[in-house]
């Protein structure tokens, strides 16, 4: 999924709205770590596949 300029632009101005400037670096820490995790679970499971079969 691609996203272009104007369709980011309008999801951040969507969140600015919603959640007002204060809380917006907040979130965006909160879903960079949710990100994070969330790749480093994939690789997890990429890596134990991969293990499963060498074996």
């Amino acid at each position: 999924m691609n996203l272009g300029f104007g369709e980011i632009a309008i999801i951040l101005i969507v969140a600015l709205l919603l959640f007002g400037p204060s809380k917006l670096p907040q979130l965006g820490k909160a879903a960079g770590q949710t990100l994070h995790e969330f790749k480093r679970g994939m690789k997890g499971i990429m890596d134990e596949e991969e293990e499963k079969k060498l074996k």
